[in-house]
């Protein structure tokens, strides 16, 4: 082992605070600071970015048939995905009580036992199973919508680091 120190990068030209004061091009200089006090959507991505909101002003249409993958509508439709998803499953919830219970009322007069068996598995599995898809469709379409968080910092990442 040798007990030589590593060499030591040369330091910047200015303090790292006073490099992000300083706007680096025209466009920095006019855009306004990002305040996340201001952010209605609380993700952490600005609505103040060029190019999503410019989207917005363009169409859902022409957003939805960009070939290019350069818009993202995942995040306009999510809560259209979570409605739609809570319908269909208040749908099956309906469907599923409303079987298990006539089938465990018609049960009852062949079989006591099992039609009884049937309508209390009915009234703790159905609400059960129902509460989990309810987690399930809540967890997919955040991991969805933090997806396209990350892919839209991403990009505007790269794109401030481009010289």
């Amino acid at each position: 082992m040798s007990s030589a120190t590593p060499p030591v990068p040369p330091l910047p030209e200015q303090p790292a605070a006073e490099a992000a004061r300083a706007p680096q091009t025209p466009a920095e200089a006019t855009a306004p600071a990002y305040d996340p006090a201001a952010d209605p959507d609380d993700t952490g991505v600005p609505s103040t970015l060029g190019g999503q909101v410019d989207d917005i002003g363009r169409g859902f249409f022409s957003a939805l048939f960009d070939v290019s993958f350069r818009t993202f509508i995942t995040r306009r439709l999510a809560s259209v995905f979570y409605i739609v998803g809570l319908i269909a499953i208040a749908i099956g919830f309906i469907v599923y009580l409303a079987s298990g219970l006539f089938n465990g009322i018609g049960l009852l007069g062949l079989n006591v036992g099992a039609g009884i068996s049937l309508i209390v598995a009915t009234l703790i599995l159905v609400p059960l199973v129902t509460f989990i898809s309810v987690i399930i469709l809540r967890f997919v379409i955040e991991a969805v919508v933090a997806l396209i968080a990350i892919a839209e910092n991403t990009e505007r990442t790269a794109q401030h680091t481009r010289h």
